[in-house]
């Protein structure tokens, strides 16, 4: 690697809950610059999600169901002696929660309900529950990441 390492930006924390990991699902959920629609559509599900959950916050809730879908292995392919091997690697914290958000905000695409926060807080409350789209990928990925444990020896 010739150049340095990019900085970390510093996010806001929401104006809602005060939690910088709102903002930072908020990011990643918001298309073609909509920061305000991206943020109603956040909380409109958190409060859906408050509804149906009564003895928890939607926060916790939201916590709860983000660190169910994070992967803890996933697979790399290298390349070694003309074959490609799939090589489990452990994942860093930011990476985790990184890819648990891109697979939940794809999942709650994905799913059939009407509007996007009705679609939202339904993938929150399965990942919550440890079912669904988003958890079902973490699981692929470690029964990949397991399968494959034996190349783990040509980690880098």
């Amino acid at each position: 690697m010739r150049k340095k390492k990019a900085k970390k930006r510093i996010l806001l924390p929401d104006p809602r809950f005060g939690s910088a990991l709102i903002t930072r699902f908020v990011n990643n959920l918001m298309l073609d610059g909509r920061k305000n629609t991206a943020f109603k559509v956040m909380y409109t599900a958190l409060e859906n999600v408050a509804e149906k959950i009564e003895d928890v916050t939607s926060l916790e809730v939201f916590e709860k169901s983000l660190e169910n879908v994070s992967p803890h292995v996933e697979v790399r392919s290298r390349r070694i002696g003309g074959a490609t091997f799939q090589i489990p690697h452990p994942v860093r914290e930011d990476r985790k929660v990184s890819l648990g958000m891109k697979w939940m905000i794809g999942a709650a695409r994905k799913r059939n309900e009407k509007t996007m926060d009705q679609k939202l807080s339904g993938e929150i409350l399965a990942a919550y529950k440890e079912e669904g789209t988003a958890y079902k990928k973490k699981q692929d990925t470690h029964r990949m990441a397991e399968a494959n444990k034996a190349f783990s020896h040509f980690r880098f």
